[in-house]
């Protein structure tokens, strides 16, 4: 697999502040991996440091490909009040296509969202969860490299959030997107990844690169009872739990797994 986004020894420091040290990972071309880690840790810095928003103090960032694009949390700022949902969705477009072009491909984005009727309404007119897909659509129109997403549906009510997270999941595998999304909900990560990345608290560091072994097609209901994600979603805990502390012991990790799964067998 092709890595469509490589980060080594990253790290980056606010003044006296240090919120990412020596974070090293790849994304491969293809997939969608989840962030997750302590409120503070240094989620949001790693995005922007990956969107070139800020520059690393330190390391390097590569991404394979010419355009990224990034989905933000509050989507009601994010959008232009004044611009129609279709005007909003060709805004990044202006400089690089025609008017045709940007037109046809701002229509086909929201198509892809299930917004294709409402072009000619304003952002204000919408749900918060419509105007979500409308941010989420502007970014797919760009046809990014890789689309990021920093907490993308935090702000919306739980039945929202179940639709945006199907949503990412449909376009993600019939168009072939490379995702990286940060989140602090354990349960979305394991719903949406196919990895998910842990880490510590600030400053950042890499707890663990864990494998999501469930199946591509996923459902709110049966997924999310299943044992795989179960006790994958409690294993993510346990290290979140571990990655409070600014630095991670590496063995009381690895005694904290053993005894887990020495438990497992146990009940089996």
């Amino acid at each position: 697999m092709t890595n469509m986004l490589e980060v080594a020894d990253l790290a980056h420091t606010y003044g006296e502040h240090q919120a990412i040290a020596g974070l090293s990972f790849n994304v491969g071309a293809g997939e969608l991996v989840c962030v997750v880690g302590p409120s503070g840790c240094g989620k949001s810095t790693l995005l922007r440091t990956i969107s070139g928003l800020i520059a690393p103090s330190s390391g390097s960032v590569s991404l394979d490909g010419d355009h990224l694009a990034v989905v933000f949390q509050d989507y009601s700022r994010s959008l232009f009040p004044w611009l129609s949902v279709q005007g909003n969705v060709e805004f990044p477009l202006r400089r690089s296509l025609r008017r045709a072009e940007r037109r046809a491909r701002a229509r086909e984005a929201l198509s892809w969202v299930g917004l294709e009727d409402v072009g000619r309404k304003y952002p204000w007119q919408l749900s918060g969860g419509m105007q979500q897909r409308v941010a989420i659509a502007r970014a797919l129109a760009y046809r990014p490299s890789l689309l990021l997403m920093d907490e993308p549906f935090a702000s919306v009510d739980a039945q929202t959030r179940f639709e945006l997270e199907d949503l990412l999941l449909k376009v993600r595998r019939e168009h072939g997107a490379t995702v990286l999304v940060v989140t602090h909900d354990i349960d979305e990560s394991v719903y949406l990844g196919d990895r998910i990345l842990v880490l510590s608290g600030s400053p950042a560091r890499l707890v663990a690169d864990l494998r999501v072994d469930l199946p591509d097609e996923r459902d709110q209901i049966a997924t999310r009872t299943d044992e795989t994600f179960v006790a994958l979603r409690s294993k993510v805990a346990r290290l979140l739990n571990l990655g409070k502390a600014p630095t991670v012991d590496i063995e009381k990790w690895a005694a904290a797994e053993r005894e887990a799964l020495s438990e497992a067998l146990v009940d089996r």
